[in-house]
């Protein structure tokens, strides 16, 4: 648990530096990059001090990366356009958590509690209460049903992702062998990085006949790397290490908090005043998390 909410700050930090350097070299390309600066860092400790790409699980954390990091992603930031920041991460948010429940529980047989469930349910309710849109705080976009099929493809990816990770540690664990958090975000990130740069070659052949564009300035490569360093690296690690030890159905709740985690950022270091409904939201699901910690 200690593991999940270090990775909630650590996500937090990472939306927070996402959102500067995607301003400067937009979304694509700043996913590109970190997930590149991620790759070399992991990979250098993976080939130094872990097991690089080897393990008996190797196959299942490269699929874990192609859902979660690869298709999960590209859709997540595919349906920003057509349902708005707010709406996409709660369908994100909210509807990995029991996609990763339901496949955990048909597949590994793992069982959640009746509190459990319950503290679940409550941190789900504060997100909501948080960050979807109303009447009075609508979505600046006008919402298009295949936003709302994209954010569902985000939400499954980052669902199986996160329980393809606990299948490849129990594996591991199967074969007698150990495979540390860094190592395993490492192969994880290799199938993220192969769609992503898919993606991106695919983008720019489309686009090129369009005047080409400006390169971005040096600051914005400092921004993406310390992205990278809060997201897919230390981040990726300490989520991999909460998956080795913890239901997935137990830790998306609490690293769902992310977005909420931000709003003190946001207000330190960008000087947005958070709204009265997102902080009750907030509350809620910090009770909730706190009590899902404590829930046996």
């Amino acid at each position: 648990m200690l593991y999940a909410f270090l990775t909630t700050c650590l996500f937090a930090a990472s939306s927070v530096l996402a959102h500067r350097s995607q301003n400067t070299v937009g979304p694509a390309r700043a996913n590109l990059g970190r997930l590149t600066v991620g790759l070399v860092g992991l990979g250098a400790w993976a080939y130094l001090f872990g097991q690089g790409h080897g393990g008996p699980a190797f196959t299942t954390f490269l699929l874990s990366g192609l859902a979660g990091m690869g298709l999960g992603d590209l859709a997540f930031f595919a349906a920003l356009p057509f349902l708005g920041s707010r709406l996409t991460t709660t369908m994100n948010q909210c509807l990995s958590v029991p996609v990763a429940i339901g496949i955990e529980w048909l597949w590994l047989g793992t069982r959640l509690t009746g509190g459990q469930f319950a503290c679940i349910a409550v941190i789900l309710s504060g997100i909501v209460v948080a960050l979807v849109p109303t009447r009075q705080s609508p979505p600046r976009v006008h919402v298009r049903p295949v936003g709302v099929l994209l954010g569902l493809v985000a939400a499954a990816g980052q669902g199986l992702g996160a329980v393809l990770s606990r299948r490849g540690f129990e594996i591991t664990a199967a074969a007698g062998a150990h495979l540390d958090g860094l190592t395993a975000a490492y192969q994880r990130i290799l199938g993220g990085i192969a769609i992503t740069a898919a993606w991106f070659a695919v983008r720019a052949w489309l686009d090129r006949a369009q005047a080409p564009r400006p390169a971005p300035p040096l600051r914005a490569h400092g921004w993406i790397l310390i992205h990278a360093l809060a997201g897919p690296v230390f981040g990726m690690a300490t989520f991999q290490l909460a998956l080795a030890s913890t239901p997935s159905g137990i830790v998306l709740p609490i690293t769902a908090c992310a977005p909420l985690a931000v709003i003190p950022l946001a207000y330190w270091i960008e000087g947005e005043r958070p709204s009265k409904r997102s902080l009750a939201g907030g509350l809620i699901a910090v009770a909730g998390a706190v009590a899902l910690a404590l829930a046996r």
